[in-house]
């Protein structure tokens, strides 16, 4: 084989890689890299993995983690859905009320009984496409309840759950 045809066969090699990647990147799944404590004991900082972009078409229901990137944040975030569309949430210490019903909150760990930082009463309801999202480390999260307008817009939704693969005791979905 000449040189020639060895060059034209690495170009058309790392061509189709590219182009796998692009498409992996963009519509299946995007690498996430877990960045502080607020999704503590569920995800922990520094753990690495894959999020799924093509896994929202099947629909963002409530306990789903997802990746946010909105205009808000700083960077791309990793939360919890609580509030679906057209719900109403109101806030009682440590409680939340789902339209009037107590929310079981299974994912939220408080490293003591402070609240959620909102008065009791607080109340917020979601439009069509608006979701309510918390860190499952309540005491240390920036989200939804750190923003004047708490609702993230379902297209800031760019992926949801997490493959973990590092560190490798920690392998699993989230």
């Amino acid at each position: 084989m000449n040189i020639k045809n060895t060059v034209l066969e690495f170009v058309k090699t790392i061509g189709v890689s590219l182009v796998i990647v692009f498409v992996i990147y963009f519509f299946i799944a995007m690498p996430v890299t877990v960045s502080g404590s607020s999704m503590y004991p569920n995800l922990e900082d520094g753990e690495f993995g894959f999020a799924g972009k093509i896994s929202l078409v099947l629909g963002i229901d409530r306990y789903d983690v997802v990746v946010i990137d909105s205009d808000k944040t700083n960077d791309k975030i990793v939360k919890r859905v609580i509030g679906l569309p057209g719900e109403t949430l109101t806030f009682d210490g440590i409680d939340i009320y789902v339209n009037g019903e107590l929310l079981s909150d299974p994912y939220a760990y408080y490293a003591n009984e402070k609240s959620l930082e909102l008065p009791d009463g607080y109340t917020v309801t979601l439009g069509e496409d608006e979701y309510f999202v918390l860190g499952d480390n309540r005491n240390v999260s920036k989200d939804s309840r750190a923003y004047e307008d708490p609702a993230f817009k379902k297209d800031e939704i760019i992926a949801k759950g997490i493959l973990v693969l590092f560190p490798f005791d920690e392998l699993g979905v989230h």
